[in-house]
């Protein structure tokens, strides 16, 4: 959990290694919505309002899924973070969706990793994993 100003951020999400697996393309596909961690759906809880994509995002718990691209991705936050993997993805229940461009980097990341990193009064949630970031900006209030 994380605290940006006076709003937590709190993300649960199951981590897989990249275990010299071809992740991009490979084990995640391209351009299908992923759970963005293993097992059980990624939730993202907000404690207070915050806007995402131009959009006020009630205070509480959402799925967090993305769809990878090659040169651009769509991070979706959706009602039912209740569910294992993406098996019952609605995208009816989708309540904002994000294009983002993912980061190269120079060194692997082993492990699924989610931060929460401050920027100004605002804050970015990074998604890393093997060679790749991508971040969501997120507004808090």
């Amino acid at each position: 959990m994380k605290t940006i100003g006076d709003t937590h951020i709190h993300i649960e999400y199951g981590s897989p290694g990249v275990k010299g697996r071809m992740i991009w393309g490979g084990l995640v596909a391209y351009d299908q919505v992923w759970a963005t961690g293993a097992h059980n759906a990624t939730s993202i809880d907000f404690s207070k309002d915050v806007t995402i994509g131009g959009k006020k995002i009630p205070k509480g718990k959402y799925a967090l899924f993305t769809i990878p691209g090659k040169t651009e991705w769509t991070i979706i936050l959706n009602t039912n973070y209740q569910q294992h993997l993406a098996d019952a993805y609605n995208i009816s229940e989708d309540i904002v969706r994000v294009k983002v461009k993912p980061v190269r980097k120079q060194q692997v990341t082993q492990r699924l990793t989610y931060s929460v990193i401050p920027s100004g009064k605002d804050a970015g949630v990074m998604i890393e994993w093997e060679y790749l970031i991508v971040t969501l900006p997120i507004k808090v209030h």
